[in-house]
C-alpha cells in the first residue's frame, strides 16, 4: 500500500487521476443511457449495435493520426481542449426528442469519439512526465482501478438519473463531468510539452496550401517506420490487436453465452460485469502494490497467459458445474491478471517509446484495437451462429495463452529502454 500512497501524494498524478474518475463516470452513464434510448426507439438490436461502431470509427480512421499532433502539442493543453470539445459535442443530445432522431445519436457518438482520440493518447504521453519511471506501473494500475470505479458507479447513477430526468439529465451529468475533468487537468504544473531534443528538422515542403498535410503524413509515417524497428513496441502492438480482437468477440457473444449456458437474463449479466469491475479493482490494488517487484514484460506476459486461462474456466465451467456463483468468483479473480496485463502493456510503451513518438505510439495501439474490435464483434456474431457460442469464446482464451507465452518468449529480461532515436 506504500506505493500506491506515495504515488497518489504526486499532486500532479493525483489530479490527472481525479480527472480521469470524473469524466470516466459520466462516459459509463452516457453508455447506458444511450443505447437503452435507441433500442427505445427503433426496437432493433441491429440499430444499438451502430451506434457502437459509430463511436469505433473514429479511432480506427483517426487513431493513429491524432496521435501525430499529440507528439506535436502540448499534452495538458491538448487533453484540457478535448475535453472541453467532448462536453460540447453532446450537447445536441438535449434536443433529441423522446423518440426520433436517431441521426442525431449517430452523429454525437461519432463527434465524441473523434476527440476522444486525441485525449487518450496525450493522457498515456503525459503520465510518464508526472511520475518517475520506477512507480509508472502502480500509476497505470491505479489507472485501471480509476476504470473499475468509474465502470461499477457510472452505470447505477445512470439508471438513477434516467429515471428522473430522462436522457438530458445524462448529458447535462456527462457534459459536467467533462468540464470538470478539464478544469482539474489545467492545475497539472509539470512541463507537458513533447521532448523533441535531438529530432531533426525537416525541410519546409513545397506545396502552398498542402504543405501542412504533406507535413503530417511524413511525421506519421517516420513514427511508423520507427515503431516497426522496435521489438517491444511490435509485441505490444501485436497484444493489442489480440485483445482488441477478443475484446470484440466477448462483446457479441458473451450476453448470448450468460443465456445459453447459464441459463441467465440480464440481471445475470449486469452481476457479472459488476464482479468483473470489482476484479480490477482489487487488481489495481494488488498489482500497484506489488508493483515494484515485477517488471512490465512478467505482468504482461504473465498477465495475459493466466487472464486466458481464467477466461477458458469461465466459458468450459458451466458443463461440469451449474449456477452462477461459480461465474461471479471466477470474474472477481480474472481482475487481478487482467490488471497485470494492463499496467504492463501501458508501462512497456511508455518505457520503450521516446517522449517526441508517444502519441504516435498510442494512437497507433488505438487504431490497431479499434479495427480489430469492430472486426472481433462481426466475426464472434458470425462464428458463433456457424460453429457456437463456446467454442469460439474457448479460442478467444486459447489466444490469449498464447499471446502471454509469446510476451515471456520474445521480449528481453533485462528491460532496458531503447538507444535514443529508436523506439
Amino acid at each position: 500500500m506504500g506505493e500506491l500512497l506515495a504515488t497518489f501524494r504526486n499532486r500532479d498524478f493525483a489530479l490527472l487521476w481525479s480527472g480521469g474518475l470524473i469524466s470516466m463516470t459520466g462516459d459509463w452513464m452516457l453508455l447506458v443511457a444511450l443505447p437503452i434510448y435507441v433500442y427505445r426507439a427503433t426496437g432493433s438490436a441491429l440499430a444499438t449495435g451502430a451506434m457502437f461502431a459509430a463511436g469505433l470509427l473514429p479511432n480506427v480512421l483517426l487513431g493513429s493520426v491524432a496521435g501525430v499532433f499529440v507528439d506535436r502539442w502540448d499534452r495538458k493543453k491538448t487533453m484540457v481542449a478535448a475535453n472541453a470539445l467532448m462536453a460540447l459535442s453532446i450537447l445536441p443530445l438535449l434536443l433529441v426528442p423522446s423518440t426520433g432522431w436517431l441521426w442525431l445519436v449517430y452523429a454525437v457518438a461519432f463527434a465524441q469519439s473523434c476527440f476522444g482520440a486525441f485525449n487518450e493518447p496525450a493522457e498515456n504521453s503525459l503520465l510518464p512526465l508526472l511520475v518517475e519511471e520506477g512507480r509508472l506501473v502502480t500509476a497505470n494500475s491505479l489507472n485501471v482501478t480509476n476504470n473499475n470505479l468509474a465502470r461499477l458507479v457510472g452505470p447505477a447513477l445512470a439508471g438513477l438519473v434516467v429515471g428522473r430526468f430522462g436522457l438530458a439529465g445524462v448529458v447535462v451529468a456527462d457534459v459536467a463531468s467533462y468540464l470538470a475533468a478539464a478544469a482539474l487537468v489545467s492545475l497539472i504544473s509539470a512541463p507537458a510539452s513533447p521532448d523533441r531534443v535531438g529530432e531533426a528538422t525537416p525541410p519546409k515542403p513545397s506545396g502552398g496550401v498542402a504543405a501542412p498535410f504533406l507535413a503530417v503524413w511524413r511525421e506519421w509515417a517516420e513514427g511508423l517506420r520507427l515503431m516497426a524497428t522496435g521489438r517491444v513496441v511490435l509485441t505490444v502492438l501485436l497484444v493489442g490487436a489480440v485483445t482488441g480482437l477478443g475484446e470484440g468477440v466477448f462483446a457479441a457473444l458473451f450476453p448470448p453465452f450468460v443465456g445459453v449456458a447459464l441459463g441467465g437474463g440480464a440481471l445475470e449479466l449486469g452481476w457479472l460485469m459488476s464482479a468483473q469491475a470489482v476484479g480490477g479493482l482489487l487488481g489495481g490494488v494488488a498489482v500497484g502494490s506489488l508493483a515494484g517487484r515485477l517488471p512490465p514484460r512478467l505482468l504482461l506476459g504473465l498477465g495475459a497467459l493466466l487472464l486466458g486461462l481464467g477466461d477458458l474456466a469461465i466459458f468450459l465451467y458451466p458443463s461440469f458445474v451449474g449456477g452462477i456463483a461459480p461465474g461471479l468468483a471466477l470474474f472477481v479473480l480474472v481482475g487481478v491478471p487482467a490488471t497485470a496485463a494492463f499496467a504492463g502493456l501501458q508501462t512497456l510503451l511508455q518505457t520503450s517509446t521516446e517522449d517526441r513518438y508517444r502519441g504516435r505510439a498510442f494512437g497507433a495501439l488505438a487504431t490497431t484495437q479499434a479495427l480489430l474490435m469492430l472486426a472481433g464483434t462481426l466475426l464472434g456474431g458470425a462464428l458463433g451462429d456457424a460453429v457456437g457460442i463456446v467454442p469460439v469464446l474457448v479460442v478467444q482464451g486459447v489466444a490469449y495463452v498464447a499471446t502471454g507465452t509469446l510476451v515471456l518468449v520474445l521480449l528481453p529480461r533485462d528491460g532496458k529502454r531503447p538507444a535514443r532515436g529508436g523506439v
